[in-house]
C-alpha cells in the first residue's frame, strides 16, 4: 500500500453523533491519525442508534468512524481537559461539534488552543450560523430538512414533504467541513498560521437546494416536485417494466431518438415534432410519459435493458439495497470489507469510495469505547 496522502497528519475529534465525524473519518480514510475524545461512560451517542455490533458498537457508529482510535476523556474532569490540551499541542486539526460556548466552558475554544499550538486549524461544526440570532440552537438533520426547503422538493406531486432516506444534510456538511480542513491544511503549510473553520447545518441544507434552489428564486416560488423524474430532463426517471423496475436517463435529443426507433421500435414518438427537443417534451410530459410508461409494461425487464444498453441509452436496473450492496459489481469494486470482532462476530462495513494509485485505501474498523486511551496516554507521558 503507498502512502497516503495525510500521513503524519493529526487529528484530535471532539465531535460526536454525524457530520463532525463523517468529516473526521474523511481524514483518517487519507491517512491522518484520527483521535476520537468520548465520555468514558457515554461515549458517541451513535454508539446507541442502530443495530448493536459488539459490545459498544452499533451499525450507526461504524458507518461514521473508521480508521480512528478512541480516547476516553471525561471533560469535566480538570485532569482530563490537560490530557485533551496536551493532544492537541502537537495536532494539525481540531474538530468539534458543541454548543456555542460548550469548548470554552472548558478551555478549548480556538483561542484557548492557538495559544499552545499556533498553526492549529479548528473548525467547528453547529447548527446554526455561530454569529447569527441562532447560533445557541441545537442542529439536527430533520429539522434542517425542513427549515433549508428540501423537504419541500422531494416527494411526489400532491403529496407531503418527504424527508431524505439518510441524513443528507448531516453527511454534506461532513464532507464540506472536510473540503475546508483539507485547504486549510494547504494553507498553513505556506503561513505557518492556524485558521478557524465553521460550518453550519442550515447553511449546507441551503446549498444543497443547488438548482432548485435557483428556480425557485427566479420563479418567485415553489418549483413542482417531480418525484423520481427530473424537473427539466425528460424522458428521466423511474419506469415498469412487465417485472419490474428500472432507470431510464434520456440525456439528449439523439438519446431519445435512439430509446423510441432502437430500443422500442416506435419510429412515430421519436417523428412527433412535440417530443423534437428536451425543451418541447419538457413541456409536453403529460402526454409524453403516459405513452412511454404503456409501451414500457409490454416488455421484460431483462430484454428492456439489453435493448437500452445497445442503443446507447444510460440505464439500470432499480435494486434492493442489500441486494445492492451484495452485488458482484460491489463485490469486484472492493467496497465491502469485513472484520471480525472481539465477540468473533463477523460485521461488513463500507470502505472509502476512492483509490490512490491504483488501490482500494486500508479500513481500519471502528474503535470499541475508549480503545486507545492507555496507548494514547501513555505517549504523552513520553513526549
Amino acid at each position: 500500500m503507498p502512502a497516503l496522502p495525510l500521513e503524519g497528519i493529526k487529528v484530535v475529534d471532539f465531535s460526536r453523533v454525524l457530520a463532525g465525524p463523517l468529516s473526521t473519518q474523511v481524514l483518517g480514510d487519507l491517512g491522518a491519525d484520527v483521535i476520537k475524545i468520548e465520555h468514558p461512560e457515554r461515549g458517541d451517542d451513535t454508539r446507541d442508534w442502530g443495530i448493536r455490533i459488539g459490545e459498544t458498537e452499533t451499525t450507526y457508529y461504524y458507518a461514521f468512524n473508521r480508521n480512528k482510535r478512541s480516547v476516553a476523556l471525561d471533560l469535566a474532569d480538570p485532569a482530563m481537559v490537560e490530557a485533551a490540551r496536551a493532544l492537541v499541542a502537537d495536532a494539525d486539526v481540531v474538530v468539534e461539534n458543541f454548543k456555542q460556548g460548550g469548548m470554552e466552558r472548558f478551555g478549548l475554544g480556538f483561542e484557548d488552543l492557538l495559544k499552545i499550538n499556533p498553526r492549529i486549524i479548528y473548525c467547528s461544526i453547529a447548527g446554526y450560523d455561530r454569529a447569527g440570532e441562532e447560533a445557541k440552537r441545537s442542529g439536527y438533520d430533520l429539522v434542517v430538512q425542513g427549515e433549508s426547503g428540501l423537504m419541500a422538493i422531494n416527494g411526489e406531486a400532491g403529496r407531503p414533504p418527504l424527508k431524505f432516506g439518510v441524513a443528507v444534510v448531516d453527511m454534506f456538511t461532513g464532507m464540506y467541513a472536510a473540503q475546508a480542513i483539507l485547504a486549510a491544511l494547504v494553507q498553513v503549510q505556506r503561513t505557518g498560521r492556524g485558521r478557524r473553520v465553521d460550518l453550519s447545518l442550515y447553511d449546507c441544507g441551503v446549498t444543497l437546494s443547488a438548482y432548485y434552489g435557483l428556480d425557485a428564486l427566479v420563479m418567485k416560488s415553489d418549483p413542482p416536485r417531480y418525484g423520481n423524474a427530473h424537473p427539466s430532463i425528460v424522458p428521466y426517471g423511474v419506469f415498469d417494466a412487465a417485472d419490474g423496475p428500472l432507470v431510464i436517463a434520456v440525456g439528449n435529443n439523439r438519446q431519445f431518438r435512439s430509446l423510441c426507433q432502437d430500443a422500442l421500435g416506435r419510429a412515430d414518438m421519436a417523428d412527433d415534432p412535440r417530443y423534437a427537443t428536451n425543451i418541447l417534451r419538457s413541456q409536453h410530459r403529460d402526454a409524453l410519459i403516459p405513452e412511454l410508461e404503456r409501451e414500457l409494461l409490454k416488455h421484460r425487464r431483462t430484454d428492456l435493458l439489453k435493448n437500452l444498453s445497445a442503443a446507447g441509452i444510460p440505464c439500470g436496473e432499480v435494486l434492493g439495497l442489500y441486494e445492492a450492496l451484495t452485488h458482484p459489481r460491489t463485490a469486484a469494486s472492493e467496497m465491502v470489507v469485513t472484520h471480525r470482532t472481539a465477540q468473533g462476530e463477523d460485521v461488513a462495513f463500507t470502505a472509502p469510495p476512492w483509490r490512490i494509485d491504483g488501490e482500494r485505501c486500508a479500513v481500519r474498523p471502528p474503535p470499541t469505547l475508549g480503545e486507545h486511551t492507555v496507548e494514547v496516554l501513555a505517549s504523552l507521558k513520553k513526549d
